[in-house]
């Protein structure tokens, strides 16, 4: 007998779905992040290594790999992936979806 589990689909925002204010943007971090701790990893970077790159102590950066990077605004963790040798485009085009809002997005 397969037993019925009630779920919620998600939005594709965490942070939409738990309710916190600012939802779109925690995402955009979180993508930025994502990439700046792929990079680092690619490149067997230490902590301490990119704090030094990005001119910042290792505690900030073991924060922001955890999750806590409310201190780092979405420019800043763009600059810490130019550091890191990676162009950064920012594109700005007209909304074309009706079902959807205009949104930022991580590519």
């Amino acid at each position: 007998m397969t037993k019925h589990v009630e779920h919620e689909k998600s939005s594709g925002n965490i942070y939409a779905d738990i309710g916190l204010p600012d939802a779109a943007d925690h995402l955009v971090k979180a993508k930025l992040v994502f990439k700046i701790d792929t990079l680092m990893r690619e490149r067997s970077l230490k902590q301490v290594e990119a704090a030094a790159i990005f001119g910042v102590k290792q505690p900030d950066i073991s924060k922001m790999l955890r999750g806590d990077f409310r201190q780092f605004s979405v420019e800043r963790l763009m600059r810490f992936l130019v550091a890191l040798g990676q162009d950064v485009e920012i594109v700005v085009k007209p909304h074309l979806d009706a079902d959807v809002g205009p949104e930022l997005h991580v590519a």
